[in-house]
């Protein structure tokens, strides 16, 4: 599904409700309206599950070191800095409440206190990215901090990369943020970029830090 399916799905949402609402107030000559109406909005919220499920790394199934890969989600306050791409807000109040309605996918992160030992960090200022088999999902976020709550709201996230990959994401300035459930050192940050993209540059990684979760 494409990303800009997701931002339509919320200006959709709210169309739905409001047939639901007239119709359910409507004589009942406009049952069907609501039957429909209820299907509709059923079918939007299976298709925004499919997309954001853990199956499908939560909108992100190639991997950042992957040709192909984009990302599945932005965790940030500026949107308009998002170059090229139409990703899933999840500061976004329309589309949290759509996510809200879904059992199985991501949801839009809680900001939570610190974990009890911290994050440790395993490595820090790098130009390599964590490459490993237990990926689960990456996107886009203003800070570590920001990528931090992401990975507190994955189930079974323990690790981070935050990274600058320069000349990649369509050039967008924010952060990568990758999220891993094991733990990784600088031995796996073997994700130089070196991918040739639309406009004939080549990316690269900088800033490449890794942190590990400590309950």
């Amino acid at each position: 599904m494409h990303f800009f399916t997701l931002l339509t799905a919320a200006m959709f949402s709210v169309a739905v409700r409001a047939d639901i609402e007239t119709a359910a107030s409507a004589p009942s000559s406009s049952a069907a309206a609501v039957s429909a109406s209820s299907f509709t909005n059923a079918t939007l919220q299976l298709s925004l599950s499919n997309t954001l499920s853990q199956a499908n790394y939560y909108g992100a199934p190639i991997p950042p070191w992957e040709v192909g890969s984009h990302p599945g989600w932005y965790y940030g306050t500026d949107p308009a800095a998002i170059i090229g791409w139409v990703l899933p807000w999840l500061l976004d109040s329309l589309i949290c409440d759509i996510l809200d309605l879904l059992p199985f996918c991501l949801h839009c992160p809680v900001p939570k206190p610190p974990p009890k030992n911290g994050w440790v960090p395993t490595f820090s200022n790098l130009t390599g990215a964590t490459q490993a088999s237990d990926y689960m999902t990456y996107g886009l976020v203003d800070t570590i901090q920001g990528c931090e709550t992401m990975c507190l709201n994955v189930n079974g996230c323990t690790f981070i990369d935050t990274y600058h990959d320069v000349n990649g994401k369509n050039g967008s300035p924010q952060l990568t943020c990758a999220l891993f459930s094991l733990c990784h050192d600088a031995s796996d940050a073997d994700n130089k970029g070196g991918q040739t993209q639309p406009d004939g540059s080549v990316d690269y990684i900088i800033d490449s830090n890794g942190f590990c979760l400590h309950s």
